[in-house]
């Protein structure tokens, strides 16, 4: 930052993602430890990313954080759908993400075969 006006335009920015966030009916978090990404969380993130938009998915707000504290069970994602029970899903790869978006997001069914809080 060099300026106050750089810092107040970082900050609308910000509010502004996240009152699109506090609008989206599904929220996504995918594990970016440093855990996470050696066990291929941005290969789950990317295959996320990719289905969201193949199937036109724009109400989804995808978002990272670090470590969960769960190492063993990398990747993580964290489903949270309007008025259900956060889920958190574990050992993720891109193909069992792809199915968690068609299987949760889409048709509103817990995957159980991942899910670590939901079984």
């Amino acid at each position: 930052m060099k300026s106050l006006e750089e810092l107040n335009k970082l900050r609308e920015e910000i509010r502004s993602k996240e009152a699109e966030a506090a609008e989206s009916n599904v929220k996504i978090t995918i594990a970016m430890g440093t855990c996470g990404i050696a066990a291929g969380a941005r290969d789950v993130s990317d295959a996320i990313l990719d289905e969201l938009e193949a199937r036109g998915l724009d109400d989804v707000t995808v978002t990272y954080t670090g470590c969960i504290g769960l190492c063993q069970q990398e990747p993580l994602v964290k489903v949270k759908a309007a008025e259900q029970p956060v889920v958190l899903y574990g050992n993720l790869n891109a193909e069992s993400a792809r199915k968690v978006v068609a299987q949760h997001i889409v048709n509103n069914q817990v995957v159980s075969e991942w899910s670590i809080n939901n079984k």
